[in-house]
């Protein structure tokens, strides 16, 4: 696990700037604070920090082949490096190392673009093919690990494992998109490929992004995604047996380390399966952890200790506050543009104790996505089976009114707040998830917005971003298709980011089985009924692991990481929102109807409305803002 950084003239061999690469580089030193170097020649610098976990001694990167035309820098890890290493040995490649980064040189060499096909695992990867005078960049699948870039007004291409890396670069332009920033308030992150600037981009999960130099930077090419193919019919039983096979096995190739290595445990069904099977797997005791909350409503210690005590492993708990604010801005600090999960708290508190012990832990992630285990599925499929039975004029006729005038309930539960589910039910599948996900809505937008900033959208709105995956999507079956939309924007924008970013600030590499590849292609191709049962989430799972985890662990209701808002807002942080949210930082934006924020602080206030989530939204916004202002002064 590293970070990476490098610039290149897309236009010939300018001189790079070593000292400027340096920089660059050291931004993101916590990735890597065990080595750091960078390379250059003319038109061409690499920068690498490394956190070395295989191969320890002749892992070292920027890294060439024997003949020194073909370098690579390279975020990540590649699980089937020793399968790759004999295949590519029986090409006539010949291996100076046993490090998976080494792999990466030869399959370029044997290859070409197609050696992404061939590779299992993480990675943010770029080559540089002197003799073809090629750039070549990649990154994985499901988008664990990071990628931004930047081709900047000079022609230099610029790119870095974290935002922060490109921003130490004096030409990157800091103008905000304003599509970012709509999408923002929509989804709480910047989806991809935008960032928060109109000059930088992310690379996509499952993208390749190839540059001849002295031609222009064309569009990235996709190379995989997630297959939605159903298999030939199988029983229940069959499909039990085989997913545990499958996820025994991605979890074992992820076990090898020179350092050492534990797991995340929160006593959800997720991280106590991959306990399960790496108990299985391991002749010593599992090292594990999980963090406690002084909350009872909030902490579900309890179970990781009970999965903990069934499989004998090195368990540590650690108590944290439940008021842990003083982190906000340091998360500001972490993701470099706006981002809006305040369970990002908590998963940095998390990742802090893990590394104490550990340098390689293996987390849960992507289990609620992969196999339908989120409650807003379940509210997604129970809000299309009746809007399926209505023709859709007749929808919009009858629905959208009464959402549009009955009188809205936030403070009631969710199954009495009738103009919100009118409101979903006036809407297709798409429409109608994303009204559902939204921090806020069509309309708190166009209230929060100034009437400037929205005629500078031009129309443009942050469903345009799931509308664009649907269009693109393998399936067209309702649960599928939601599923398909997270993996493509929840999940990498939220969900690994929050991960990566987490976890790296304390040098912790994190390894997530249950986005390997291959399995993640299998469980597409289950029946939709196999992972969303009546009310039962993560259905087949479930049952596939009742050999191997209580009923208790398995079926009781899902916790996740809280974060009391709400409290926050009205007791502690009061002031902090009051200078946020009504100072000059979000006035002077011009962004802002700042009438509608000193409305929304004065109703969260008075406990007339629960504004949480959009207030940690705007605060989080802020943050970024002043940082942004800060390096300018700078």
């Amino acid at each position: 696990m590293c970070g990476i950084v490098g610039i290149f003239d897309t236009r010939g061999a300018r001189p790079i700037d070593r000292a400027l690469l340096s920089r660059m580089n050291e931004r993101h030193h916590h990735r890597g604070p065990d080595e750091g170097d960078i390379y250059t020649e003319p038109g061409v610098g690499f920068g690498h920090r490394r956190l070395s976990v295989i191969d320890i001694a002749s892992g070292q990167q920027p890294m060439f082949n024997a003949a020194g035309d073909v370098g690579v820098v390279f975020n990540g890890e590649i699980y089937n490096f020793p399968e790759l290493t004999e295949e590519l040995q029986q090409l006539g490649y010949v291996f100076r190392t046993k490090s998976d980064t080494e792999t990466i040189v030869h399959a370029w060499s044997a290859w070409g673009e197609a050696c992404v096909h061939k590779l299992r695992g993480m990675f943010a990867i770029c080559v540089w093919d002197r003799t073809r005078q090629v750039m070549f960049m990649a990154r994985d699948r499901l988008g664990v690990k990071p990628f931004y870039y930047a081709l900047l007004p000079d022609g230099m291409f610029i790119f870095g494992s974290e935002l922060k890396s490109l921003r130490a670069h004096p030409d990157l332009p800091h103008a905000i998109d304003p599509q970012a920033v709509e999408d923002y308030f929509a989804y709480g992150y910047v989806p991809e490929p935008k960032t928060i600037y109109l000059g930088a981009k992310k690379l996509s999960p499952g993208y390749t992004l190839t540059i001849h130099i002295g031609q222009p930077v064309p569009q990235p090419k996709k190379f995989w995604d997630v297959p939605f193919k159903l298999h030939a019919p199988m029983s229940e039983k069959d499909a039990e047996e085989e997913l545990i096979v499958r996820l025994r096995e991605a979890v074992k190739i992820r076990l090898k380390a020179e350092v050492p290595l534990g797991a995340f445990l929160s006593g959800g069904v997720d991280s106590s399966a991959i306990v399960a099977m790496m108990a299985g797997l391991m002749k010593d005791p599992v090292n594990t952890c999980s963090i406690a909350f002084q909350e009872k409503a909030f902490d579900e210690s309890q179970y990781a200790e009970q999965v903990a005590r069934q499989y004998k492993t090195e368990h540590v708990t650690e108590t944290v506050d439940t008021d842990d604010y003083a982190l906000l801005d340091t998360l500001a600090d972490l993701y470099d543009e706006p981002y809006a999960d305040s369970s990002a708290i908590p998963t940095y508190r998390v990742c802090q104790l893990a590394r104490k012990r550990v340098t390689v832990a293996l987390s849960g992630d992507g289990g609620d996505e992969n196999l339908a285990g989120y409650r807003r599925y379940r509210y997604a499929m129970a809000e299309d089976s009746v809007r399926s039975k209505i023709p859709p004029t007749m929808r919009k006729l009858i629905f959208g009114p009464l959402g549009k005038y009955y009188p809205k309930a936030d403070w009631a539960p969710r199954v009495f707040r009738a103009k919100t589910t009118f409101e979903a039910l006036s809407r297709d599948l798409v429409e109608g998830y994303f009204h559902g996900v939204s921090i806020m809505s069509d309309d708190m937008r166009a209230q929060l917005f100034s009437d400037k900033f929205r005629k500078n959208l031009q129309g443009y709105q942050a469903i345009e971003v799931m509308k664009g995956h649907a269009a693109a999507s393998p399936t067209d079956d309702p649960l599928s298709m939601i599923q398909y939309l997270d993996m493509k924007t929840y999940l990498p924008g939220d969900i690994l980011t929050k991960v990566d970013r987490a976890s790296m600030a304390h040098a912790l590499e994190v390894r997530v089985p249950l986005l390997d590849h291959k399995l993640v292609e299998w469980i597409s191709g289950l029946p939709p009924e196999m992972k969303l049962k009546g009310s039962e989430g993560k259905y087949i799972f479930k049952k596939s692991l009742e050999p191997h985890l209580t009923e208790e662990i398995l079926y009781r209701k899902k916790m996740g990481f809280a974060v009391p808002l709400a409290t926050w807002f009205r007791g502690p942080l009061r002031q902090r929102v009051r200078e946020s949210l009504l100072g000059d930082t979000l006035a002077s934006t011009g962004i802002f109807n700042t009438n509608y924020l000193a409305q929304m602080v004065e109703q969260h206030e008075s406990g007339r409305r629960d504004y949480s989530a959009p207030i940690w939204t705007v605060l989080m916004f802020e943050a970024f803002l002043r940082k942004e202002l800060q390096g300018e002064a700078a």
